[in-house]
């Protein structure tokens, strides 16, 4: 199997040097500082299940010589998805498959503008990394990759994917419904990223006071009332099961897009509280807690560096 990750940050890095590691045929495509770092020392991962030194990876901006992929594992930022656009189609064939890992609820339909849609399938990432300032991946907890046919199907081609994170070591898995899994992850980020970054507070803040607990749990209900509207069948208790979640997460914990914040980078905002607040629109569901979300981190949704 080949494989194509586009996209070597916290995600594709993590997830493409473990099956570098385990001995796959990976390719990193990767751009600017990302480019260089990989190119000058390698790919360096810090990580309880193991660290990983890989000086040799096989890293470039122009993949398209060594195309066609087996599977292309899409792991950019949401912000950069339509400029990765033109090089994923680059990458398949007819016997291609295309992964999102991205998160949102849009990535699929945005690629399956550019690939055949029988190409294309759904994942999700768990996993809680960051990539610090030397280049360094450091892997905190987590590393579950879920994908699944957009029909629902099994399929041969993402059961080798899935064995193939296995004998990388990280948890993989075959999903019954990736559409309900996605949104699933996407009304729990959504919320969890809104709210740590609109207070710049972890998660033992926000639910611990009582307003701030409020607004998570409405910002909660507004995205699962904007999955339901959109024909996705969220289960009745994901309520409670959310709130449940965030009450057992570790008072530190905080979201990607607080981190991002943090650092000055550009935000997920538009894709996570805005895209709330869009699909919302488009089925008339009030979305109150997340259009204030968005308005009120819009001003920094580009990163310090726009400014």
């Amino acid at each position: 199997m080949r494989i194509a990750v586009v996209g070597a940050g916290a995600v594709g890095g993590y997830f493409g040097g473990r099956l570098l590691a385990a001995g796959h045929d990976v390719t990193f495509v990767a751009r600017g500082r990302r480019l260089a770092e990989l190119r000058s020392v390698g790919l360096r991962v810090r990580s309880p299940a193991g660290d990983l030194e890989l000086p040799n990876v096989d890293v470039t901006d122009a993949p398209v010589a060594r195309a066609p992929y087996d599977v292309v594992l899409v792991c950019v930022k949401l912000y950069a998805l339509d400029g990765a656009l033109p090089i994923i189609r680059s990458l398949v064939s007819s016997e291609s498959v295309v992964v999102s890992l991205q998160n949102g609820v849009e990535s699929v339909r945005s690629i399956a503008g550019v690939v055949d849609g029988a190409r294309v399938a759904g994942g999700i990432a768990y996993l809680s990394s960051s990539v610090e300032d030397d280049g360094m991946i450091t892997h905190k907890a987590l590393h579950r990759m879920v994908v699944g046919e957009l029909d629902r199907r099994n399929s041969p081609r993402l059961q080798a994917l899935v064995d193939a994170g296995k004998s990388a070591g990280f948890d993989a898995m075959l999903s019954p419904d990736i559409q309900v899994d996605i949104w699933t992850k996407f009304v729990r980020l959504s919320a969890w990223s809104g709210l740590t970054a609109i207070t710049r507070s972890p998660m033992g803040v926000v639910r611990e006071e009582p307003e701030l607990r409020a607004m998570l749990r409405d910002a909660v209900q507004e995205a699962f009332a904007v999955g339901r509207a959109s024909a996705i069948n969220l289960p009745d208790a994901i309520v409670d099961d959310m709130m449940a979640f965030f009450d057992a997460l570790p008072p530190s914990a905080k979201s990607s897009m607080l981190d991002d914040l943090e650092r000055g980078r550009p935000l997920e905002l538009p894709w996570l509280s805005g895209a709330v607040v869009r699909i919302g629109r488009e089925h008339g569901v009030q979305t109150p807690t997340h259009r204030f979300v968005a308005a009120a981190l819009g001003p920094v949704v580009r990163g310090s560096a726009a400014h």
